[in-house]
């Protein structure tokens, strides 16, 4: 199972997807999801990264209720 993430290179997003291209491609730890592949369609670049079933951090955090050194925590980890 993998998880393609679409993001629009329109605008200033085209930055932001470069970035974390770049992010993803040089660093590889347990802790952070794996980038295997990209493809652009339409205008649009996909990443195909690994699954987690979990969801973001973003997810995790918003549903979750934690104090705030417990989100340092995780988002350090």
């Amino acid at each position: 199972q993998v998880a393609i993430k679409k993001m629009s290179l329109r605008g200033q997003n085209r930055e932001r997807a470069v970035n974390e291209i770049l992010l993803l491609k040089d660093k590889k730890h347990p802790n952070i999801v794996n980038s295997l592949d990209g493809f652009l369609v339409d205008g649009d670049l996909w990443l195909v990264m690994e699954y987690m079933d979990g969801g973001t951090l973003r997810d995790v955090v918003r549903q979750t209720c934690m104090a705030e050194g417990e989100m340092a925590a995780v988002s350090r980890e």
